[in-house]
């Protein structure tokens, strides 16, 4: 069996795309399509889970579970696959743990429950919120 040009080998590094292009492919995707109060925090620092936390809303469970998958395709496009999705399903709140971003898409009124925003943005300089 002869391996494709495109297939890698065992000792091919693996394809590792930088923080600020996943974050600008992020923020890129959700204000591309709509979605509402986008904010970034970067984390660097303050925790080992990530460098950068991005929140935004969407209107309805409809509008959420498509910011999801702009968002993943986006990542997709720039070869980061090593993703994991939680409440798609739902879509009240789907998170999106792309290694050194991590993503949080809600719906209003469960953003407004949960106040991530201020959890974890308590020192949010001026410049991080997008819109």
């Amino acid at each position: 069996m002869q391996a494709s040009s495109e297939t890698l080998s065992v000792t091919d590094p693996i394809p590792v795309v930088k923080t600020e292009d996943l974050l600008k492919s992020v923020i890129s995707s959700l204000d591309d399509n709509k979605a509402e109060d986008i904010v970034s925090i970067n984390l660097a620092g303050k925790t080992s889970i990530a460098d950068h936390m991005v929140i935004a809303s969407g209107r309805s469970q409809r509008q959420v579970s498509a910011l999801a998958e702009y968002v993943i395709k986006g990542l997709k496009a720039l070869g980061h696959k090593d993703m994991v999705v939680q409440g798609q399903e739902q879509a009240d709140w789907v998170l999106i743990d792309a290694g050194d971003v991590i993503v949080h898409i809600f719906r209003p009124e469960v953003r407004s429950f949960y106040n991530l925003d201020k959890m974890w943005g308590t020192e949010i300089e001026e410049g991080d919120t997008v819109n």
